[in-house]
């Protein structure tokens, strides 16, 4: 077997009553693989037991050597080492006289020819969060399919539909899943801190070009009420001395929702909440992709605030996942 195959393998862990042994999982052929000093310690028995335990096996024909018997590399040697596959394992088992051989033929038997031939692995942690991001990818599909077809996203069809291909990339479920790479999306971390004096600034120069090009009227940024203040303390709030939105991620997303959400201004909130959201990004360093591109292009994030503005809001968790998902990605 090739170098280049040993790392398709999973590891393969069996714990008995004294200890976990680690093995090497070849799911392509359906085996597992381990060396003669793995056999030895699998079963606690002495090398020269197993060398002649494996030579009788050999000799009687029980097993066939060609199918069963690779030299392969390992990260710590040289040279090759020779691994023995399941078959000549379980066969040394059945001619081992000890608890721990007991205890591996009945968990090979019951759990490892079950996983191997049905093609799982047997993280069974990781297979969940892949079953569980498949599950949130196609919720996420119906959400925007239900929603696309409202009044207020007309004509935002091919908006909708780049904003489902970016945030699908971001999972990149089978791509991960083969190379064992899947993680939960990163977290980073806002260095700066939006404030309402530095935000009305930046609505009350918004207001200036938008009136100039006689795209907003004079309650355009007009506060109703404390709202604007509530909602920027909610990008903050703590709760027994630790932040409920600590990832820059989640505090951007937050802002957008609730600045389009909870109607802060007599008008302009959806254009106001987009600005800010970028502005927020943009003193942060995370508004760019490391290609240069926008994470989320202008007309996503029209895309984005009319779909903020059309939800129920039961489906807040939802539009924040897609958020935060896009921005991670």
């Amino acid at each position: 077997m090739a170098k280049e195959e040993m790392k398709i393998g999973e590891i393969v862990v069996f714990q008995s009553k004294t200890g976990a042994i680690e093995l090497k999982g070849d799911f392509r052929h359906e085996t597992i693989w381990a060396t003669q000093a793995d056999i030895v310690k699998l079963y606690g028995k002495d090398q020269s037991v197993i060398s002649r335990h494996i030579a009788s096996i050999f000799k009687d024909k029980e097993v066939d050597s060609k199918s069963n018997m690779q030299k392969m590399h390992t990260a710590n040697s040289d040279k090759p080492v020779v691994f023995y596959g399941l078959d000549i394992i379980l066969a040394v088992g059945y001619r081992t006289n000890s608890k721990r051989a007991i205890e591996f033929r009945q968990w090979a038997t019951k759990i490892i020819k079950q996983h191997l031939i049905k093609g799982y692995t047997l993280n069974e942690k990781r297979l969940l969060q892949t079953q569980d991001q498949f599950r949130e990818l196609q919720e996420t599909i119906s959400f925007l399919r239900e929603k696309s077809g409202h009044k207020l996203l007309a004509g935002q069809e091919k908006e909708i539909l780049d904003l489902l291909e970016s945030y699908s990339k971001t999972l990149s479920l089978l791509e991960k899943y083969d190379k064992e790479k899947l993680k939960l999306a990163k977290k980073g971390k806002a260095t700066f801190a939006i404030d309402d004096a530095g935000a009305k600034i930046i609505i009350g120069e918004v207001k200036k070009k938008l009136l100039a090009k006689k795209e907003a009227s004079c309650f355009f940024g007009q506060e109703n009420g404390d709202k604007f203040k509530a909602v920027l303390g909610n990008i903050y709030q703590t709760f027994a001395k630790k932040e409920l939105y600590p990832s820059l991620e989640e505090k951007a997303a937050h802002l957008l929702y609730f600045l389009i959400k909870d109607h802060p201004f007599v008008d302009g909130n959806k254009r106001i909440g987009s600005f800010l959201f970028v502005y927020f990004l943009d003193r942060n360093r995370y508004l760019l992709k490391k290609s240069g591109e926008r994470k989320i292009n202008d007309n996503a994030l029209t895309a984005l605030s009319l779909l903020i503005a059309v939800s129920d809001p039961k489906e807040k968790d939802k539009m924040i996942k897609i958020v935060t998902n896009l921005l991670a990605g």
